[in-house]
C-alpha cells in the first residue's frame, strides 16, 4: 500500500469537517506506518492498513492520538471474492479476498472511522485485538464463526451464533442461502448422538473451574427458556452457595441469518426484515437501513416525510421503554406496574395502527419517505395520547422509581463506570446512566433532529436503578418531541420524487408510460443502487444501531452488516454480576434492556 499522503486532504475531498480534522491529525501524528485512504465515505473516513500494522495503529488511535477513539464500535468482515465494483484508477481499493472492518468511535471528536485489513484467501489470519478492547472478544468469535477468519491470540475462539456442530461459515459467498440449495435434512442415529454429545455441559470448556481450595462449585443453567432472561438466552452460572463466581452468557439460539437474507432480497423487500431485529423498536429499525440507502443514492427526503419519521420513531421509543419499565419492575418482584404499562402501550399502538395499519411490525418506512400520508384525524388521536400520558408517568414515578424496595434491590447493583462502558461498547441509556450525556440525535443529528427541543437525560450511578431512570426520563423527552411534530407538521409530499424511491409515488403512473415503467420495475425487481458502501448509525431504543451496506451496483445488497446495540451489552454480564447473588443477576439482566433478536440477528 502507498504511504501517508497528507495532500489527500484537499478542497475536493467530500469529508465532513470532523473527518477532515481527523485525517489531518493522522497525517501529522501517525508517521511510522503506511495506510491507504478510501475517499468515498464523507462522514466516516476509511483507512486500509496492512495486517502487521493493525495492533500498533489501534493502540495509537485509542491511547496516543489527541482526542482518541475510546470505543471499538463494531468489527465485521466482507467476502470480496464475487465483488466487481471496487473503484477505478487511483481510487481502486486494495486487492482483497476477505476484508476485515474495524469501526471505531471517538466521543471527543464526535467521529466514526473504519480501519480495513485486506486478507488473501490463503491466509485468513490476523492478530486478536482483545488486548486492545475487551469487547472485541465476541466480535472476533462472530467473524470466525460466520467467515472463518482466524484471530491469533484470542482466548476462546469458538462458534458463538451457530451450533458447534455446524459445517462451514454461513456469510461466505460459497455457503448456501436457502435450504433448497442443499440436500434435504436427515437425522441419522449417529448424527443425533453427536448432536446430543455436543450439548453436554463441560465447565472447563466455558473457562470455569470445578472447585477452589476450600469448596466445590455448583453449576446452574439460567435459560435458555426462562422468563427472566427475556428471550432464548442462556447464562451458565458458577455458584458458591448463592454467590455468583462466574456468569457466562451463551447466545445464538435466536439467530436467523438476517445479514445473509439481505443478500437475496431486493433493496425494498428487505425493509420488513429490519422490523424483526429489535422487535420492540418497530419502524425505528427501518430508519438506519433506509438512511444508509438514501445516502448511497443521494436521495433527499421531503420535510414532511422527515417529521413523520421522527414522530413514529419516538412513539416506538416510548412503546419500547414501557415494555422495559414494566418488565423491569416485574423481574424484581413488583407485579402490578406491568399491567398498567401494557394498557398504555395498547393505547399507543392504537395511534400507530391508525397511521400505519400495523402495530408492532408495521414496516412502514420506505426508500425516499414513508408508505403513505397521514390519515384524516391522526392529529386528534395523537393529541389525546399526549394529554393522557404525563399523568400516567407521574403515577409510575411514585409506584416504581420512589419505591424504597425497588431502590434497595437496584441501587449499587450491576455497577460500571464510563470508562468501562466505552471499553465494552455500551451505548444508549446504559452509557448515559454512567454520567456521559451523549446522544446521537444531538451530537450527529439526522432526520432533522437538530430542529427539536429536547434534553439528554443522564445519571452518574452506573447501576440498575440509574439505567431505569434514564429510560423513564427519555419517555418524557419523546413526548416533547412528538408534540413538536404534531404542532409543526409541514405540508408537502410524504415521499421523494427521486427515481430510486421505492415504491415511487403513483401520481402520474396512469398518465405517461415512463412513470408507469419506473413504478413497475421498482416494485418488481427493485431499484439499482449505485456501487459503493455506506454506514449510517442512529440513536435507537437500546443504543446505537447502524447498517453498513456494500452495493455492487445491483438490485440487492452485496453485504449488509447490522450493528445492533444489544450484542456488546450482554458481554458485560460477567463483569457486572461477579460476587453478587442470583437475585441481583435477574435485576441486572432486566436493566440491560435487550431483546435476543437484536443480539443474534
Amino acid at each position: 500500500m502507498s504511504g501517508v499522503i497528507a495532500k489527500s486532504v484537499h478542497s475536493k475531498t467530500p469529508y465532513t469537517k470532523e473527518a477532515k480534522v481527523f485525517v489531518r491529525d493522522l497525517a501529522l501524528e501517525y508517521r511510522w506506518h503506511n495506510y491507504w485512504l478510501q475517499h468515498d465515505s464523507p462522514d466516516m473516513p476509511i483507512l486500509w492498513i496492512d495486517a502487521h500494522a493493525l495492533i500498533p495503529l489501534l493502540y495509537f488511535l485509542k491511547q496516543e492520538i489527541s482526542r482518541p477513539f475510546a470505543m471499538l464500535y463494531d468489527l465485521s468482515a466482507i467476502d470480496e471474492r464475487l465483488r466487481t465494483n471496487r473503484g477505478r484508477g487511483k481510487e481502486r481499493q486494495p486487492a482483497s479476498d476477505f476484508t476485515l472492518v474495524y469501526q471505531l468511535l471517538s466521543f471527543t471528536r464526535n467521529l466514526f472511522i473504519s480501519i480495513k485489513v485486506a486478507l488473501p484467501e490463503s491466509n485468513l489470519s490476523v492478530p486478536s485485538i482483545t488486548g486492545v478492547w475487551k469487547n472485541a472478544n465476541w466480535y472476533e468469535r462472530e467473524a470466525w464463526d460466520l467467515f472463518g477468519i482466524d484471530f491469533t491470540g484470542h482466548p476462546n475462539l469458538q462458534r458463538i451464533l451457530m451450533p458447534t456442530t455446524w459445517k462451514g461459515h454461513p456469510l461466505r459467498k460459497d455457503h448456501h442461502a436457502r435450504a433448497t440449495e442443499v440436500d434435504p435434512y436427515t437425522l441419522s442415529e449417529e448424527k443425533e448422538r453427536r448432536e446430543q454429545e455436543a450439548l453436554l455441559f463441560c465447565p472447563e470448556d466455558w473457562g470455569m473451574a470445578r472447585a477452589s481450595e476450600d469448596s466445590e462449585f455448583m453449576f446452574l443453567n439460567l435459560g435458555p427458556n426462562h422468563p427472566s432472561v427475556h428471550g432464548v438466552f442462556r447464562v451458565a452460572l458458577q455458584l458458591d452457595g448463592e454467590q455468583i463466581v462466574d456468569a457466562v452468557p451463551d447466545i445464538g439460539y435466536h439467530h436467523r441469518g438476517a445479514e445473509k437474507m439481505a443478500e437475496r432480497q431486493a433493496w425494498h423487500t428487505y425493509v420488513p426484515y429490519t422490523d424483526r431485529i429489535d422487535y420492540l423498536g418497530g419502524v425505528m429499525n427501518n430508519l438506519p437501513y433506509l438512511l444508509a440507502l438514501e445516502q448511497l443514492a443521494g436521495i433527499q427526503i421531503p420535510p414532511r416525510a422527515q417529521v413523520i419519521r421522527v414522530m413514529l420513531c419516538e412513539l416506538f421509543r416510548i412503546s419500547s421503554h414501557l415494555v422495559f419499565f414494566g418488565t423491569f419492575a416485574q423481574d424484581i418482584g413488583q407485579m402490578s406496574p406491568v399491567f398498567y404499562m401494557f394498557i398504555d402501550r395498547e393505547k399507543l399502538f392504537g395511534v400507530i395502527e391508525a397511521i400505519t395499519g400495523g402495530r408492532m411490525h408495521p414496516a412502514w418506512f420506505r426508500i425516499g419517505g414513508v408508505a403513505q400520508d397521514l390519515p384524516e384525524g391522526w392529529d386528534k388521536m395523537l393529541r389525546e395520547f399526549l394529554d393522557y400520558m404525563p399523568a400516567r408517568l407521574r403515577d409510575y414515578d411514585g409506584m416504581v422509581i420512589k419505591n424504597k424496595l425497588v431502590q434497595k434491590r437496584t441501587r449499587g447493583i450491576g455497577v460500571y463506570d464510563t470508562a468501562e462502558a466505552l471499553e465494552w461498547g455500551v451505548t444508549g441509556p446504559g452509557l448515559r446512566a454512567t454520567g456521559l450525556a451523549w446522544d446521537l440525535r444531538k451530537k450527529r443529528p439526522y432526520s432533522g433532529y437538530d430542529q427539536y427541543e429536547f434534553d439528554i437525560p443522564s445519571y452518574d450511578g452506573g447501576d440498575c436503578f440509574d439505567r431505569c431512570r434514564v429510560r423513564v426520563d427519555e419517555m418524557w423527552q419523546s413526548l416533547r418531541i412528538i408534540r413538536q411534530c404534531l404542532e409543526n407538521m409541514p405540508p408537502g409530499p410524504y415521499k421523494s420524487d427521486h427515481p430510486l424511491t421505492t415504491p415511487p409515488r403513483k401520481g402520474r403512473t396512469m398518465q405517461d408510460i415512463e412513470t408507469l415503467i419506473q413504478h413497475f420495475v421498482n416494485n418488481s425487481w427493485g431499484p439499482v443502487m449505485p456501487a459503493g458502501e455506506v454506514c449510517f448509525p442512529i440513536e435507537a431504543t437500546k443504543g446505537l444501531n447502524s447498517y453498513q451496506i456494500v452495493s455492487d451496483g445491483g438490485t440487492a445488497s452485496y453485504r449488509t452488516r447490522i450493528r445492533a446495540p444489544s450484542f456488546p451489552h450482554l458481554q458485560m454480564i460477567p463483569l457486572m454480576s461477579r460476587g453478587l447473588l442470583i437475585a441481583d443477576l435477574i435485576a441486572i439482566i432486566a436493566s440491560i434492556d435487550f431483546v435476543m433478536a437484536d443480539v443474534d440477528r
